[in-house]
C-alpha cells in the first residue's frame, strides 16, 4: 500500500514538469469535449427513441431523459476519457522516467496502430460492460461496489498495458499484470476515483500514468529475473539491449 502512495505523491509532483504540462491542457480540452460529447450523444439518442406513446408518460420520461443523459454521461465518462487518453498520454510517460530513472535506455514504444487498436478494444469493452452493469448502478447500495470494482479492474488493466507494453512483449506484460493484480486494482480503484471527483477527473489520465510508470518500475525491479525486454533504441537508432547502459560506439 506504501508504494501506490507513493506513486500517487510523486505523480502529483509531476504536475510541476513542463512537458507534463502540456498534455495537461491537451488532456483538459478532450476531456470537456468528451463530456459534451457524451451528454449530446446520449441526450439525442434518449431522445429520439420512442419507448412510450401515451402523453402524459411520454413527457415524463422527457424529463428522465434529461436528467438521465447527465448521469449516464457521468458512469462512463472514466472510460472514455482513459481510451482517449491512452494516444497522448505516451509523453507523459517519457516525461516521468526522464525525470526519475534516466539510466534507463530509450523504450521501442508502441506504433500508432499498436496503440490505436488496443484503445478501441478497452473503449468497446468497458462502455459495454458499464451499460451491461447498469441496472445495478442504479441501485444505491450497490453502486460504488459495482462502480469502483469493475472501473478499478479496467481501467488499471489499461494504464498498465499503457507503460508496460512500452517495453515488454505482451505475454510478459500479461504474466507481470497477474503477479501484481491485487496491488494493481487498488490503485485502479484509486484511478477510477479520481476520474469521479469535479475539476481532478480533468487530469486524472495524466495523473494515473504518472503512478502507473513508477509501479511498473518498481514491480520491474522485484521481477527482473522473470522479465525480459523488449531490445531498446538509441536516440540515433541504434540497439542496445535493455539492460546495458552503454551507449552504442561511434564509428
Amino acid at each position: 500500500m506504501g508504494r501506490i502512495i507513493s506513486a500517487f505523491v510523486k505523480a502529483f509532483g509531476q504536475l510541476t514538469d513542463p512537458k507534463t504540462r502540456g498534455v495537461i491542457w491537451a488532456s483538459v480540452g478532450w476531456s470537456a469535449l468528451i463530456f459534451a460529447g457524451l451528454f449530446f450523444a446520449l441526450f439525442v439518442v434518449l431522445k429520439v427513441t420512442t419507448f412510450v406513446t401515451i402523453g402524459p408518460l411520454e413527457m415524463l420520461f422527457d424529463v428522465v431523459t434529461f436528467l438521465g443523459a447527465p448521469v449516464l454521461a457521468y458512469f462512463l465518462f472514466p472510460a472514455v476519457v482513459t481510451a482517449i487518453g491512452s494516444l497522448f498520454l505516451d509523453n507523459v510517460v517519457e516525461a516521468v522516467e526522464a525525470r526519475h530513472y534516466p539510466d534507463r535506455p530509450v523504450a521501442p514504444g508502441l506504433s500508432v496502430i499498436e496503440g490505436l487498436l488496443p484503445a478501441l478494444k478497452f473503449l468497446g469493452v468497458t462502455v459495454g460492460l458499464n451499460l451491461l452493469a447498469l441496472p445495478l448502478l442504479l441501485i444505491p447500495p450497490l453502486f460504488p461496489f459495482v462502480f469502483y470494482a469493475l472501473n478499478g479492474y479496467l481501467l488499471s488493466r489499461e494504464y498498465f498495458e499503457l507503460v508496460a507494453l512500452r517495453r515488454l512483449s505482451t505475454p510478459d506484460a500479461r504474466a507481470m499484470r497477474l503477479r501484481w493484480r491485487t496491488p494493481l486494482f487498488i490503485a485502479g480503484v484509486g484511478f477510477t476515483f479520481m476520474l469521479t471527483v469535479p475539476f481532478l477527473n480533468l487530469i486524472a489520465p495524466v495523473l494515473a500514468t504518472a503512478a502507473m510508470v513508477h509501479l511498473f518500475e518498481a514491480w520491474r525491479a522485484r521481477d527482473k529475473d522473470m522479465v525480459v525486454e523488449k531490445p531498446a533504441r538509441s536516440g540515433a537508432g541504434a540497439v542496445i539491449l535493455a539492460g546495458d547502459k552503454t551507449p552504442p560506439t561511434k564509428t
